[in-house]
């Protein structure tokens, strides 16, 4: 991710894009720098107008992202049949004991 970064950031300036500037700019962020990375990044972006992108992706419609208190009903029912078992455990465990000590 670093690498789109250090593309934006040099489109940001006016800058070339290109492997080496990719490359120092990861490097001044105190990573070290990947060629391959950088190359294959340069390559991506060897026919993209960065700028058009950002632009149709700022325009685009963002979907918002399903709700959590959807997944709280499931805990809940979860909840209950942990606490079902658990009392099933222990009515057996009583059962045990009463067993142990002449109880039905």
């Amino acid at each position: 991710m670093e690498y789109v970064y250090a593309a934006l950031l040099l489109e940001e300036a006016g800058k070339k894009i290109d492997e080496k500037a990719i490359m120092d700019v990861v490097k001044a962020a105190g990573m070290e720098p990947d060629e391959a990375q950088a190359k294959a990044l340069v390559a991506s972006l060897k026919d993209v107008n960065i700028k058009e992108v950002l632009k149709s992706a700022q325009a685009a419609p963002v979907q918002a992202a399903p709700s959590a208190p959807a997944a709280a009903p499931a805990k809940e029912a979860e909840k209950k049949e942990n606490k079902e078992d658990q009392a099933k455990r222990e009515e057996e465990a009583a059962g045990g004991l009463a067993s142990l000590f002449g109880g039905a």
